[in-house]
């Protein structure tokens, strides 16, 4: 059993219940969604019941089979990483001292 936070938890059951209604508003069996993604239909109900020792490439084959467009949001996740750009930039030296003149 992997120990995950009360946060992940609460997003993977989000995440799953949400890819559960968005093959179902399509239409789409458990049978074939599952046959779509290369999995059996118990992984398939893991998934969508948020459980997290499902792959990450598993939830990303779901995203992409059911929208295309939503990976995007998937690969573009840190392209705007304010936290690590303002640690690199308080890492930066304070001034920066000329060299040996020869």
């Amino acid at each position: 059993m992997v120990f995950v936070s009360y946060q992940i938890d609460r997003a993977l059951k989000r995440l799953g219940a949400d890819l559960k209604a968005a093959r179902r508003r399509r239409r789409i069996k458990t049978q074939t969604m599952a046959e779509r993604l290369g999995i059996t239909r118990v992984t398939l109900a893991r998934l969508e019941d948020g459980i997290p020792t499902v792959g990450m490439g598993v939830y990303a084959a779901a995203i992409h089979a059911l929208d295309a467009d939503k990976l995007k949001v998937l690969e573009n996740l840190f392209a705007d990483d304010r936290l690590g750009q303002a640690l690199v930039d308080q890492a930066l030296p304070k001034r920066i001292r000329g060299g040996a003149k020869t």
